[in-house]
């Protein structure tokens, strides 16, 4: 199987950032996209920001301009950075990616742990 980890997440202060990481593990035979999403307490969990395996972005609005997504396919690894950081930024964030076991196998979803983002003053 394949297990996402993330680390990064922490309190950080209105206007500072964070740089959030996610590394892929366990019997990878391709990943397809990478992302990360976010839910915060009673919300729904949204898409942040989505890479293709050829470096494609795509941004929430919420977001756009302020986080840069980019990845490392040698390392299947996925990063955000997130910059001018907002309370409303905070939630819980999520790496999922798209990959396969095998040459053979389907194209599954996973998905991290999750990572708490706090910003607060």
């Amino acid at each position: 199987q394949v297990k996402l980890v993330e680390s990064g997440g922490g309190l950080v202060q209105p206007g500072g950032s964070l740089r959030l990481s996610c590394a892929a593990s366990g019997r990878i035979f391709g990943i397809n996209d990478m992302g990360w999403y976010r839910q915060a307490p009673g919300k729904q969990r949204d898409l942040v920001a989505i890479i293709t395996s050829g470096g494609t972005t795509n941004y929430a609005d919420s977001v756009k301009g302020r986080s840069t997504i980019s990845r490392d396919n040698a390392k299947s690894t996925v990063y955000l950075q997130m910059d001018s950081l907002k309370p409303e930024d905070t939630a819980v964030y999520y790496c999922t990616a798209q990959a396969r076991t095998t040459i053979f196998s389907r194209w599954d979803d996973y998905w991290g742990q999750g990572t708490q983002v706090t910003v607060s003053a």
